[in-house]
């Protein structure tokens, strides 16, 4: 019995826990017809799977985080094995507390509708990496490739190399109908692009390292960037403007812009927040913040250069979270830089904590960042 709360448009919903389920002779429960949007099916999950005798689920990581507040007590649910997870990288607390207060597994996986829905996961029965996405499938093939500037193929990476991540086999399209969006979808020999970066171990477990395009994933929604810079371009007032996701405990991502001014124009964020949520057609692509800056961060041949704003992203995110250990008179600041196995790493740079205190600083800073797929360390400094 497989519990279904994504939104039937979501090509998980219909394959995962919908057609295969059916092709193994099981049965599927829709949770009403908003699913988890439901806050009543958030509330009474744990006595709907002990009702239906559910044996799965799948959901994403905001679900999973959500769970955590809805006591298990009360409710038998032994029948449920294990529940899938992917559309965004898991954050490891939630993982681990997530298992430790209900039993159940999590079998994170990765797969996009090009190649439906499912390229690789963590196996049930064998070894489980927390915060990996698994090992590929059978019959799907998978490997990390290095591109040139112009997007073409160049080769293979190597053991822990981040590259792109691309997929072939008999679950991948054959193409779209719109024909010259093919030309940016494969790359040589039928292999798909899938636009994401990560890297493979030399067990051959993959790991996610960021994206190679610029979509913000709320909540397992893709939201298109373009759909907010291009309201916010229409403003008198501003003469560039970015979208970037800003990391969210519960949402996973949330849409933040970075914009730059006309010279003698004035603006305010908040001025310029009310008016994206009048331009963009879907509420929730307004952005949740918006900064005014000097100057944006161009490449050499001058396009906006968004990593240094999602970097940017996330030591906002991570500096707010923090404040509250800050009231001590304790000083931090976060550094956000590239690094070349994890992908994105968060410096947390403390001051002013007294030897015999920094275990206990450490392990609230660790476990308040926890909450987010971020690679995190913490470095003392003087002063």
């Amino acid at each position: 019995m497989a519990l279904l709360g994504l939104p039937l448009f979501h090509a998980n919903a219909v394959m995962v826990t919908g057609l295969a389920p059916f092709l193994a002779g099981a049965s599927t429960v829709l949770l009403s017809p908003a699913g988890y949007r439901n806050p009543l099916v958030i509330r009474d999950f744990w006595k709907i799977v002990m009702r239906y005798r559910a044996t799965l689920f799948s959901a994403v990581p905001t679900v999973y985080a959500a769970l955590l507040d809805v006591p298990v007590e009360g409710a038998d649910i032994r029948s449920l094995r294990y529940g899938t997870c992917g559309a965004a990288p898991m954050p490891v607390e939630v993982f681990r507390a997530f298992e430790r207060r209900s039993g159940v597994k999590i079998l994170e996986g990765y797969g996009l509708t090009e190649a439906t829905v499912a390229s690789s996961a963590n196996p049930l029965y064998g070894e489980r990496r927390v915060g990996s996405i698994g090992l590929r499938l059978p019959y799907q093939a998978m490997k990390v490739v290095r591109l040139d500037e112009r997007g073409r193929y160049e080769r293979d990476c190597v053991t822990n190399e981040i590259g792109v991540i691309a997929v072939k086999g008999p679950n991948v399209t054959p193409g779209y109908v719109h024909r010259p969006m093919n030309e940016a979808l494969f790359l040589e020999d039928g292999w798909l692009d899938t636009g994401d970066l990560g890297r493979q171990d030399a067990e051959g477990y993959f790991w996610l390292a960021g994206r190679a395009k610029d979509m913000i994933k709320r909540g397992g929604h893709i939201i298109d960037p373009a759909m907010i810079e291009e309201g916010l371009h229409r403003h008198p007032a501003v003469a560039f403007a970015a979208a970037v996701g800003k990391p969210d405990a519960y949402a996973g991502e949330l849409p933040m812009a970075y914009v730059t001014l006309k010279a003698q124009a004035a603006a305010t964020p908040e001025a310029l927040a009310e008016w994206s949520r009048m331009q963009v057609a879907e509420p929730a692509a307004a952005p949740n913040e918006i900064v005014i800056l000097d100057a944006m961060p161009m490449t050499a041949i001058g396009k906006i250069y968004k990593p240094a704003l999602r970097q940017d992203a996330i030591r906002r995110a991570f500096e707010a979270e923090l404040e509250p250990i800050t009231q001590g008179g304790i000083g931090i600041a976060v550094v956000v830089e590239n690094h070349e196995v994890h992908g994105t790493l968060a410096i947390v740079n403390v001051r002013s904590v007294p030897e015999g205190q920094r275990d206990t600083v450490q392990e609230r800073i660790l476990r308040t960042l926890g909450r987010y797929p971020i690679r995190t360390e913490v470095r003392w400094r003087s002063g």
